[in-house]
């Protein structure tokens, strides 16, 4: 075989591979397009629902021998039904919210799907037979394609084709697109709107399960399967235009032969382009290429940030903060100090979060970039260079700070949800770059990290001595979020967060803001991460994916947002439940994945959020109280002891 052929078929075998995974991209991104379009809501489930619908045919073929065609009609009904129960009892309840709470729930529901199979199937892949019909090669001349690929390609796309058809011409589809525009209108006229939108979100979820049993014969069926896609997936409705169903099906075939193409031209961007580009999209045109309007790019106005107008004495918080010491010199006395100093790094991480969330009403999914960055930089300063740990910890806080400065330049023009998917794409542009660099040790990560002597004659060997180290970066660290919160500076993030259009009237250039706070806030998850590449001794792939940019947000809901102190109280409670349920063998997701489900539904507030209120309303009938018992003094009534006295 000559040269040329040999080139020829390989550029025509990744073009076909190309093909398929666009297919799947295209099914994918349909649906999602599909429920956003009519919804708007960002469905984080639809990984989830995609692994539903292969583990539905291989469960119907286990266990009643019914074969692939006949799964191809069953696994969507199912996983629709399923669907159609979800938006009836949970997603009907949060469109009226800010959109972060539609994106929460939906990860929360993606965590228990995928906790609970992998908690009955385990994490290896389940084969799955390809139909005998389908079986086999075609030679075109030029390729040979196997029957079963080429069978995935065209039927995938007739099914964008038929939805598409469904969606734009048809009058269901009008009555759709109506309710998104008016529901008020379109109900007087008497269309039952609510079932519309069950029927709506029904139908995402079959493509996404269809999609998981056409792609069952061609991957293995894992509870996982859906994790890693869905981002991708995410890119492609984003740079096709999120609510596009067009966009969604051109971006999906043109995004998977541009990906199986650049394996041929330089294999190790095929995992960083489709990000790439999305990146490049959002920031020139945040709508997408065939999206009409920026339906999300409205700030987090709405999210329940609990300024609750209750605020604490001076001489209380004087005593708080003593208290607070005092349990930080105790508790390695009282608990395993390797776990205090864990809770200590995730929950200066969790404040870090906070600051941007909570305080300036940004929600960024990059943010374990900066903590898993900081984390290499300060494994590499001390195993390779030999610096000693504050100067690592410092060189690690700037390489945050300096991601943070790149990453806001980039993102801070785009708002709402679109800044969230802005800082998504480059932090996973990032988690690549750290997989293919030499110095970030790969997937083995920096092992062996020595912790070194602070300032070249404090041992951090010492356990307890490592304790107090990380619990004085801590404080630090808390300290200065509180310091910037309570300053003028802080009061501007606040204005930003409740009105930045009424704060841009008054003369603050908002852009430079929220990109100084930005930067604030990725330092100070830098200073986490190396904090705990120092107490861990290592710095692993693990840190920088999108999932570890999810869990202080987690801790941040359950904490209370907009509060001070309840991301630390929200990390005390996650690693606690994870450190619970690590010898039980029963998996953790399931547990985040329910935390993110009870917080959205019935507990926004967070445990500070609530105590906080409770707080008020007491302080509130204390001082009602006081001045109905004055009034009867200073009209000369008798006043009745006080039962509590």
């Amino acid at each position: 075989m000559s040269l040329f052929e040999l080139s020829s078929s390989v550029i025509f075998g990744q073009l076909l591979v190309g093909l398929i995974n666009g297919s799947f991209y295209a099914l994918l991104s349909l649906g999602l397009a599909v429920i956003f379009g009519m919804l708007r809501v960002i469905n984080f489930a639809h990984g989830a629902q995609y692994m539903l619908g292969a583990f539905v045919a291989w469960l119907v073929l286990r266990y009643a021998g019914i074969g692939y065609f006949p799964s191809l009609v069953i696994a969507p009904l199912v996983v629709g039904l399923a669907g159609s129960f979800i938006e009836r009892k949970f997603l009907a309840r949060v469109y009226a919210l800010n959109h972060l709470y539609g994106l929460l729930l939906t990860l929360g529901i993606a965590l228990i799907c995928e906790g609970a199979m992998q908690y009955k199937y385990g994490s290896a892949g389940l084969p799955y037979s390809t139909p005998p019909v389908l079986s086999g090669a075609i030679d075109i001349g030029f390729m040979i394609v196997p029957i079963y690929r080429g069978w995935v390609v065209v039927a995938s796309l007739v099914i964008c084709i038929a939805t598409w058809f469904l969606v734009e011409r048809t009058k269901f589809g009008s009555y759709l697109r109506a309710s998104t525009e008016s529901p008020v209108l379109v109900q007087a006229f008497g269309v039952n709107v609510p079932r519309l939108m069950t029927l709506t979100y029904a139908l995402g979820a079959g493509l996404a399960a269809l999609a998981g049993v056409m792609a069952a014969p061609v991957y293995q069926v894992s509870p996982l399967m859906g994790q890693n896609i869905i981002i991708v997936v995410f890119a492609v409705v984003v740079v096709g235009g999120m609510g596009s169903i067009a966009g969604a099906i051109i971006t999906g075939y043109g995004l998977g032969i541009l990906e199986g193409l650049s394996k041929v031209v330089y294999p190790e961007a095929s995992n960083i382009v489709v990000f790439a580009l999305m990146a490049l999209v959002l920031l020139l045109r945040p709508s997408g290429i065939f999206g009409r309007d920026e339906g999300l790019a409205g700030a987090a106005a709405g999210v329940d940030t609990q300024d609750s107008g209750y605020v604490l004495s001076p001489r209380m918080t004087r005593y708080l903060g003593m208290a607070g010491l005092l349990v930080l010199v105790l508790v390695p006395y009282i608990i395993y100090p390797t776990f205090a100093m864990k809770v200590l790094c995730f929950a200066l991480f969790a404040c870090a979060v906070n600051l941007l969330l909570g305080f300036t009403g940004l929600l960024s999914f990059g943010h374990a970039a900066f903590f898993g960055g900081a984390s290499y930089i300060t494994a590499y300063s001390l195993k390779v260079l030999g610096l000693t740990p504050e100067i690592g910890l410092l060189v690690g806080t700037l390489g945050a700070a300096a991601l943070g400065l790149l990453f806001g330049f980039l993102a801070i023009r785009r708002q709402g949800i679109y800044f969230a998917m802005v800082t998504l794409a480059l932090a996973q542009m990032f988690y690549f770059f750290c997989l293919q660099t030499p110095f970030t040790g790969g997937e083995d990560g920096l092992q062996a990290v020595p912790r070194g002597k602070l300032f070249g004659w404090i041992d951090l060997a010492e356990t307890t001595t490592l304790y107090y180290f990380a619990a004085i970066v801590f404080v630090l660290g808390y300290i200065s979020i509180r310091r910037i919160v309570h300053s003028p500076f802080g009061n501007i993030l606040k204005a930003i967060r409740e009105n930045e259009r009424r704060a841009i009237s008054l003369g603050y250039r908002t852009e430079r803001y929220k990109l100084a706070v930005f930067v604030i806030s990725a330092a100070i998850a830098g200073l986490a991460g190396g904090l705990k590449a120092i107490i861990f001794q290592f710095a692993t792939l693990n840190d920088v994916t999108w999932q570890m940019s999810g869990e202080p947000i987690l801790m941040t809901l359950l904490g209370g947002i907009g509060t001070l102190f309840g991301p630390v109280v929200g990390a005390i409670l996650i690693l606690s439940v994870e450190n619970y349920l690590a010898d039980s063998g029963f998996p953790v997701s399931v547990v985040m994945g329910l935390l993110f489900v009870l917080i959205v539904m019935v507990f926004r507030r967070g445990a500070v959020g609530e105590l906080l209120v409770y707080a008020k309303r007491w302080r509130g009938w204390l001082d009602q109280r006081g001045a109905g018992r004055m009034l009867q003094r200073q009209q000369g009534l008798s006043v009745p002891p006080d039962p509590v006295s």
